[in-house]
């Protein structure tokens, strides 16, 4: 017979951002804990409660005690437990002596003992039945060892006031008044943190009536709930608090970021939503400003109209019920103010100061000590960005205008407050300044893309100055010996590289990567910590642009036919994937991959062929029917391909190859490349050369061979 059990542990408030975390962990490693010792029926289950003053767990088709074990155990090999007259020895008798205290047997004899092969030697053995432990047994050891592998942000240390315990010093998350554990009704005898199991739980801080006792783990949630004024789980209560905040938004949208709703559901254990009101002349400053402020310091949730402008009107969640909520909503709307006033006051305050006016200052902050200052790296992602809108044949002066002004805005006021909106401010402080807008456009845009599917910069002059910063990080950072390792990317350099290929596949900038890592490295030439990282750079990007591509769903044998070749371009890669995809489809596509592969394998022995063919065979030394005909479909097959590849149509392309593939059979089948007469061995290898070419233009096709 199973029952459910409760475990809960009843604290001082929890750290908010990392409750969800706790809470989980807390009912896994109970849970695990008992499965491993055997406690739980195979269809147990088990549901995590956590609340800003608790952890808890509900687990389903727990056992009492758990079964009895039949183990076997090895006693002592037979050379040691048998003396030479094939006797027991004293060793052997002795060992069952203290085996039989050890699994409370009356007595050992050696008739009892199984003889057996263990390895290349016998042993002894023994075989007995242990009895299950009880429940308070394993309990109490799943629970330490989950307390001891709490994601615990930073421990505290506190002497226990009362109990058995009083005066002693405790380490934990937070302060613990109260444990629960009951199995069914009967409470299981536990001791943690100084505390002895019992049924007694506290329910809300504000609007419960003290003590709780918990009569049973199925009335644990209703008992919190009613009596309590308690929302035991966390993913309960915070779609309560995402429904109430969509529900009073009306018409207008909540912004509610997940890591805010997580925060604030951490909060409460009771939560009710409020809408409270700013003064209108607030919004003259940027939003961004404003509902950074509302969520990072005030854990506020910011309303936006249909047109994504702020509104001033403002939701808040409370930990209190009441029929008079004035009080609260006036307190919010008084704590808000004075943070409104800060930021409308560093936007003013920043405005007085032009943008161009601050960049000199920007040699007074450390890029890297290896790499110099802000300013020598403003001046490096300038030139660069310059370079990129030449080779684009795009405003060179806008581009690096943009580059110069990039970073100034975070010697504002308002970025020193709020580091997350550097960029943005940039953008807003560069209009206010009558630059242009794509110079203003550029301070934001140069960070995307942030992240794993972020947008790409939308403007020109954006997109060549995140190319340009992104590259100078990527050089930079790397030629110092300042490379990923493992897991550790301490400057974000997959990110970078990821950003710089999407933007050159994804905008499909005309762009020689080799061009852009020479340019990258020029700059920084006299710096003597720097070496140069160009050939593991390059090998870096393309690595990471085969995982871009398998991502997008192309297959990895598809993806090093194109990427093996390292194309210097990379506009246009995807249609080559396109039209690899598509040949592979084709019947032919099998075998010609098979002999693109036997080509490439006889070409890696010879030196001296040229690879492109072209005036390298001599059709008069053509002596076989097979080496004849291939030749002549080779002749009357590459205008196709030429015309085809040169309009960017590589799936023709490939298509006009696949008629080959019996002329390459032939040859392969009757013709000897290796003649012993060297003018005709040499013909054949200038044959396989030019055929080599016409095969890889578009991608390597070999690559696609099983």
């Amino acid at each position: 017979m199973t029952q459910t059990l409760l475990v809960e542990l009843v604290t001082e408030e929890l750290p908010p951002k990392a409750l969800a975390k706790l809470g989980d962990a807390f009912a896994a490693g109970i849970f695990n804990g008992l499965k491993a010792r055997g406690y739980l029926d195979a269809q147990a289950a088990a549901t995590a409660y956590a609340t800003p003053r608790r952890l808890a767990v509900s687990i389903t088709g727990v056992h009492a005690a758990s079964p009895d074990k039949s183990i076997r155990e090895k006693v002592l090999p037979v050379s040691v437990g048998l003396d030479a007259e094939g006797k027991p020895s004293a060793p052997l008798l002795k060992k069952l002596t203290a085996l039989a205290t050890q699994t409370g047997v009356a007595s050992i004899t050696p008739e009892q003992l199984e003889r057996a092969q263990d390895g290349k030697a016998e042993s002894f053995f023994f075989t007995y039945t242990a009895k299950g432990s009880p429940l308070a047994q394993g309990l109490q050891a799943a629970l330490e060892d989950s307390l001891s592998k709490l994601p615990i942000p930073k421990v505290m240390s506190y002497q226990r006031q009362s109990g058995h315990a009083a005066g002693q010093t405790v380490h934990f998350v937070r302060p613990a008044h109260y444990l629960v554990a009951l199995l069914g009704e009967q409470v299981v005898p536990l001791t943690i943190l100084g505390l002895d199991a019992g049924r007694t739980t506290l329910g809300h801080r504000f609007l419960s009536s003290g003590a709780l006792q918990i009569a049973s783990p199925d009335s644990y949630v209703a008992t919190l709930a009613d009596q309590g004024r308690v929302i035991a789980s966390f993913t309960e209560r915070r779609e309560k608090i995402r429904s109430a905040l969509q529900a009073l938004a009306g018409a207008d949208q909540v912004l509610m970021p997940d890591s805010l709703l997580d925060e604030v559901t951490a909060l409460v254990e009771w939560p009710v939503v409020y809408e409270c009101r700013f003064e209108d002349e607030f919004l003259s400053v940027p939003q961004e400003c404003l509902i950074l402020t509302m969520q990072t310091n005030q854990k506020y949730f910011a309303l936006t109209d249909s047109s994504g402008r702020l509104r001033s009107r403002f939701l808040i969640v409370s930990n209190l019920a009441t029929d008079t909520p004035q009080h609260i909503i006036q307190g919010n709307e008084r704590v808000v103010r004075p943070r409104l006033s800060d930021a409308k006051f560093f936007f003013e305050q920043d405005k007085k100061k032009a943008l161009a006016d601050r960049v000199p200052l920007l040699a007074n902050v450390v890029y890297h000590n290896k790499l110099g200052n802000q300013l020598q790296r403003t001046e490096r992602v300038r030139a660069l960005a310059g370079a990129i809108a030449s080779q684009l044949s795009a405003d060179v002066a806008l581009a690096e205008r943009g580059a110069l002004l990039a970073k100034a805005d975070l010697l504002t006021d308002m970025v020193g407050e709020f580091p997350e909106l550097q960029g943005i401010m940039g953008t807003y402080y560069a209009r206010h300044d009558g630059e242009a807008d794509e110079v203003a456009l550029a301070a934001s845009e140069h960070y995307q893309p942030r992240f794993a599917g972020d947008a790409l910069p939308a403007s020109t002059t954006g997109a060549i100055v995140a190319l340009a910063d992104k590259l100078e990080t990527l050089v930079g950072i790397w030629g110092i010996g300042l490379q990923p390792t493992g897991d550790k990317d301490p400057f974000a350099l997959r990110r970078h590289a990821l950003g710089v290929l999407r933007m050159l596949v994804e905008k499909r900038l005309p762009l020689s990567l080799a061009k852009l890592l020479d340019t990258a490295v020029a700059l920084f030439a006299g710096n003597a910590a720097f070496k140069d990282p160009r050939a593991e750079v390059q090998a870096f990007l393309y690595d990471r642009l085969r995982g871009l591509l398998r991502e997008r769903g192309f297959a990895q044998n598809e993806v090093e036919a194109v990427v093996a070749q390292q194309p210097d371009v990379l506009d246009n890669v995807v249609e080559r994937l396109d039209a690899v995809k598509a040949f592979a489809a084709l019947p032919e596509a099998e075998a010609l991959a098979a002999a693109n592969k036997r080509i490439t394998n006889i070409l890696k022995k010879i030196e001296g062929v040229a690879i492109d063919g072209h005036g390298a065979v001599r059709p008069e030394l053509l002596a076989e029917a097979a080496e004849q005909g291939l030749y002549a479909a080779m002749q009357a097959t590459r205008p196709q391909v030429q015309t085809a590849y040169a309009k960017g149509d590589f799936a023709g392309a490939l298509k006009a190859l696949a008629q080959l593939r019996q002329n390459v059979d032939a040859f392969f089948n009757d013709v000897m490349v290796n003649a012993e007469d060297e003018q005709l061995r040499r013909n054949r290898q200038a044959l396989l050369a030019e055929l080599h070419g016409m095969l890889n233009q578009v991608a390597d096709i070999s690559k696609l061979a099983a």
